[in-house]
C-alpha cells in the first residue's frame, strides 16, 4: 500500500483508534503550568473500577492493542495496578506517562516484572530551574528518583516525554544525552494551548526560528526519538519528519477522560469536541462508530484559507486544537505556521473571545501569577 493510499485510509476512520488516551483521573500532585486537562483535583464522578473494566472488554472485543493512560497522575487512583493487570490479561498492552512520584524502588520491581508495560516520565528541562518553572518545585528530583529506580529494577528502555518550549528547546541536545545514558527512548512532543496551557502558551510556545531548530534538530536526530503527530506542521520546510502526519482527532485517535466523555483528540477537551460517554448506551463501540462528530470529522477536510499554499499537503493545515483554543478557524492556518501566515491571523483574533476549556480541576491557587513568577526566577 502506497503511503498516499494510507493517509486516505488512515483520514476515513478506522474500525477501533490505534492511539486512544485515557485519563484515569484528575487528580494530581502536581499544577503544570501547561496541563492539557487543567488536571489538580479528583472528579468526584469519576469511572469506577467496575465501569473502566466494562470500558477494557470493550476494546478488546473492537481488538485495540494498546492505550496510553494519563491524567492527572494515574498512579493516584488506588486501583491502578488492578486496572493495569486487568488491561494486559485481556491483551491490551499499556503506555502509561507519569511525573515519577510514586514510583518507589517496591514500584518499580512490580512494573518491572510485568509484560506489555511501557513508561513515560514526564520531564521538561534537563535541570531542575528550567524543569520546576513548568512543573512545579521538586518535580525535576522526582522524575529523576523514578527514572533511577526503574533503570535499578531493570525495567527496560522506558520513555522520557518532552514538552518542548521556548526555555528547552536549547536542551534536545541533553535530552537526547539523559534518554541515553539510562538506555530510555526519548520523546518530544508538541506545546499546545489546551487546559492551562491555554494560558500559558503566548508566553511559552516556541518562536518561529525556534521551530525550524527543531525541525532541523528532529531531521539530524529522529530516527530514534519519538514525535507521534506533534509536529506535522513543520513538514512545509522539506522532508517529512517521522510520525503521524496529519490529524487524527475521531479518525485514528481519541480520548477518554475520567468521567468517561469521549472527545476528538487529547488536545480538545471542550464541549464541542465531546462525541458522546462511555456510560451512554452502546459504550465506547457506539461513539466510535456512530458519533454525527467523528463520522463529521472522516469526511473529505477543506482546506479553507490554506488551499493557495503550496505546502498545505506536506504540513495538512496543521493541528485542530490548536487553532480552536488560540481563536484560529478549523481550515485556518496553525498559529505556528512556519511561513508565518499563523502568527499574522492571531493579530486578527480577539483572545477574549477565545473558546475556553471544557472543565478546570485545577488546585484553589492562582495558576497565572504562579506561571508568571516561576518564569520570571527561571528565565
Amino acid at each position: 500500500m502506497s503511503v498516499e493510499s494510507l493517509v486516505t485510509q488512515l483520514k476515513g476512520g478506522l474500525d477501533a483508534p490505534i492511539c486512544l488516551t485515557w485519563e484515569l483521573t484528575y487528580a494530581c500532585n502536581l499544577q503544570c503550568v501547561h496541563c492539557l486537562s487543567s488536571s489538580g483535583q479528583r472528579d468526584p464522578n469519576e469511572l469506577t473500577t467496575a465501569e473502566a473494566k466494562r470500558v477494557l472488554d470493550e476494546l478488546r472485543d473492537l481488538q485495540v492493542f494498546y492505550i496510553n493512560i494519563g491524567g492527572g497522575e494515574p498512579m493516584v487512583r488506588r486501583d491502578f495496578f488492578e486496572l493495569l493487570d486487568y488491561s494486559i490479561s485481556q491483551g491490551i498492552g499499556v503506555k502509561f506517562s507519569t511525573n515519577g512520584a510514586f514510583i518507589d524502588a517496591e514500584k518499580a520491581r512490580r512494573l518491572a516484572a510485568m509484560d506489555y508495560l511501557d513508561i513515560q516520565i514526564s520531564l521538561d528541562g534537563t535541570d531542575a530551574v528550567t524543569n520546576d518553572a513548568v512543573r512545579g518545585p521538586g518535580s525535576y528530583a522526582m522524575a529523576r528518583r523514578a527514572m533511577d529506580n526503574l533503570a535499578a529494577a531493570n525495567f527496560g528502555p522506558f520513555k522520557i516525554s518532552v514538552v518542548v518550549t521556548r526555555y528547552n528547546v536549547d536542551q534536545l541536545d541533553e535530552f537526547k544525552a539523559l534518554a541515553d545514558s539510562y538506555g530510555a527512548q526519548l520523546r518530544i512532543t508538541r506545546l499546545r494551548p489546551s487546559g492551562r496551557g491555554a494560558d500559558s502558551w503566548h508566553d511559552l510556545h516556541p518562536t518561529n526560528a525556534q521551530q525550524r531548530q527543531i525541525y532541523n534538530w528532529l531531521m539530524a536526530h529522529g530516527d530514534n526519538v519519538l514525535t507521534g503527530d506533534s509536529f506535522f506542521h513543520l513538514n512545509a520546510l522539506g522532508d517529512p519528519l517521522p510520525g503521524l502526519n496529519m490529524c487524527g482527532a475521531g479518525r485514528v485517535v481519541c480520548l477518554i477522560d475520567p468521567v468517561g466523555d469521549v472527545y476528538a483528540c487529547p488536545f480538545v477537551i471542550h464541549d464541542e469536541f465531546k462525541a458522546g460517554s462511555v456510560r451512554d448506551n452502546g459504550g465506547f463501540s457506539k461513539v466510535w462508530k456512530q458519533s454525527p462528530l467523528f463520522l463529521e470529522l472522516r469526511e473529505p477536510q477543506s482546506a479553507g484559507a490554506c488551499s493557495s499554499c503550496g505546502s498545505y499537503d506536506a504540513c495538512q493545515g496543521g493541528c485542530m486544537a490548536a487553532k480552536f483554543f488560540t481563536g484560529l478557524p478549523l481550515d485556518g492556518p496553525d498559529p505556528e505556521c512556519i511561513t508565518g501566515h499563523g502568527e499574522e491571523a492571531l493579530t486578527l483574533v480577539n483572545a477574549q473571545l477565545n473558546p475556553k476549556p471544557a472543565m478546570d480541576h485545577s488546585k484553589p491557587v492562582s495558576v497565572a501569577l504562579s506561571t508568571t513568577r516561576r518564569l520570571s526566577v527561571a528565565h
